[in-house]
């Protein structure tokens, strides 16, 4: 590990600890040269989560095209970005604790709109009418008095 100080390539590990998320080791590292300490955090390599979309094409999931939906659906809505992010996370963490590795498009859907609708109801409905591709207003309507309920 080179030292973010003076580069140089030793260091040795003054303190380790899991991180505060639980999802990695933190290591206060010294500097053998320098003196200078700092921090590292080691984490395990993830195999990729793949997505299979209705057309039964697999494309690893990508949390960014998520967000980009996820924020389209919040647009005007008190809803900052960090809290769209620990949405995901807690998406893509369930199905990695269940040793998931491949999810149909329909099942990441329910899962983001689950945890969506208990977020806020209009960005729930949002993202819903794009998701679930409503064909006509008779659609979104009933899905409106489903989330009435």
């Amino acid at each position: 590990m080179h030292c973010p100080k003076c580069g140089f390539e030793d260091s040795k590990v003054v303190d380790s600890r899991p991180s505060e998320s639980n999802d990695a080791i933190r290591r206060r590292r010294e500097c053998l040269k320098c003196g200078f300490r700092f921090t590292t955090y080691e984490r395990r390599e993830d195999l990729p989560l793949m997505v299979i979309k209705s057309n039964n094409k697999r494309e690893p999931f990508d949390r960014q095209k998520l967000m980009r939906g996820l924020v389209a659906a919040t647009v005007k809505r008190d809803i900052d970005v960090a809290r769209l992010d620990a949405l995901i996370d807690t998406v893509e963490s369930n199905l990695r604790d269940k040793n998931v590795m491949e999810v149909s498009s329909k099942q990441l859907g329910e899962k983001v709109l689950r945890l969506l609708r208990k977020m806020d109801k209009v960005a729930y409905v949002r993202f819903a009418s794009v998701y679930r591709d409503f064909e006509d207003p008779q659609e979104f309507n009933e899905e409106l008095k489903r989330l009435g309920k």
